[in-house]
């Protein structure tokens, strides 16, 4: 009875650990699910736009809702945020964009930022906007 009860709880355990590791996307520390925040690419202002437009024409597409026949897991909404420059590009998706059109990453003039970096730009003005006082 014991082997069974403990053998059940190892495979519970083992599926909730699992289920964490896909909710989360990041790692277990300690039993702990530890969120990572992906890094993102930072363009100029309208360069993110021409980048999408050149991975386009590179890939023969007709739009931007092209690139996701190439077996991107994303949905089209978040594709036109990244068009728009509403939202930055994630590190890894434009690595794959840039292997799947056949250019070459260090030719473009970006900046790796950390995923929350708008978290942390929010953050710091509100701050400053606290020691403001309306009289």
């Amino acid at each position: 009875m014991d082997k069974i009860f403990l053998l059940l709880l190892a495979v519970s355990f083992y599926l909730l650990l699992d289920i964490t590791k896909r909710v989360f996307k990041g790692f277990l520390c300690y039993g702990v699910a530890v969120m990572v925040k992906e890094y993102r690419v930072l363009f100029r202002k309208g360069k993110q736009r021409e980048f999408l437009d050149l991975v386009v024409n590179r890939l023969n597409c007709v739009s931007v809702r092209g690139i996701l026949q190439y077996g991107f897991d994303i949905n089209y909404s978040t594709l036109k945020n990244y068009y728009t420059e509403r939202r930055l590009l994630p590190k890894s998706f434009f690595e794959s964009l840039c292997h799947i059109a056949k250019l070459d990453k260090n030719k473009f003039n970006v900046q790796v930022i950390n995923g929350n970096w708008g978290q942390v730009k929010g953050g710091k003005i509100s701050k400053r906007d606290r020691n403001v006082y309306i009289v």
